[in-house]
């Protein structure tokens, strides 16, 4: 089987299960044999998906710190896709029935005021804090999929080709002026029906929350591909995922950063 007829048909099969509402499952024959397969297949998936969902519009990042990585056996962060469609502002509603198992984190959102094009790299965080517009408090909307029982690595790789379970965003209200914060030790938190769930600070993303931002454009440049102006990238979790149900509410705070309401029906 050519690589690419093994890609195609990996993402033809998890639209399928996208579609369906069902768990993530590829036979071993369409298991990625390593991360840039893996990636090859989340972009095919997420381009059939965006037939419905709307273009690429930012990313997400994942496996943000050190203990992550060990544990998923990686030495660097993950990228995921995030749809037009998908990217909501706050205060939002969802429904729970359009999820397999809902889940939500508390992150720290870039939105672009400029490229970063591939040819603009290697990039450093310095490099890249100039071509954000804003920053806003947002909930990562994940969809968790995984299917029990598998073997740690297959859970992840299949976890990566399915786009790391992401299902969106929802932003709160943006701050332009804020080049001024300590993103570093900037304390976020979550409270779910009112009551404290996690907490953390903006140094548990990489030591800052930008420097995502630039293995992001560097990984992507490494691809090929850039970013523009006016995606939104989601820069990875201070707190980490919580799941939700019908009829719970939930509010995130960023220091410096203002929130996002979301309720859940």
């Amino acid at each position: 089987m050519s690589v690419n007829v093994k890609v195609q048909q990996a993402a033809q099969t998890l639209s399928e299960q996208f579609r369906a509402n069902r768990l993530y499952f590829l036979e071993d024959r369409l298991m990625p044999s390593d991360l840039d397969e893996a990636y090859s297949i989340q972009r095919e998936f997420q381009t059939d998906i965006s037939q419905e969902q709307g273009p690429i519009a930012g990313y997400k990042l994942a496996y943000t710190t050190a203990a992550s990585q060990q544990a998923n056996g990686v030495s660097e962060p993950c990228l995921g896709i995030m749809l037009a469609d998908n990217i909501r502002q706050s205060p939002c509603t969802l429904a729970a029935s359009d999820f397999v198992q809902l889940g939500l984190e508390c992150e720290v959102a870039v939105r672009l005021g400029a490229d970063l094009p591939p040819s603009g790299g290697p990039y450093d965080r310095g490099m890249v804090t100039e071509a954000v517009a804003s920053l806003t408090a947002a909930f990562e909307i994940i969809d968790i999929r995984r299917t029990p029982g598998q073997d740690p690595k297959v859970q992840f790789m299949t976890g990566v080709a399915a786009n790391i379970f992401n299902a969106g965003v929802v932003l709160g209200e943006p701050v332009s002026d804020w080049l001024g914060l300590d993103l570093s030790a900037a304390y976020g938190s979550m409270t779910i029906n009112g009551e404290m769930v996690g907490d953390g600070h903006g140094s548990d993303v990489m030591g800052h929350p930008l420097e995502p931002l630039a293995w992001l454009a560097n990984k992507l440049s490494e691809q090929g591909l850039g970013l523009t102006a006016g995606m939104v990238i989601i820069t990875g979790s201070i707190v980490s995922p919580k799941i939700v149900k019908a009829g719970d509410t939930a509010s995130i705070m960023i220091e410096g950063l203002g929130g996002a309401d979301l309720n859940i029906v």
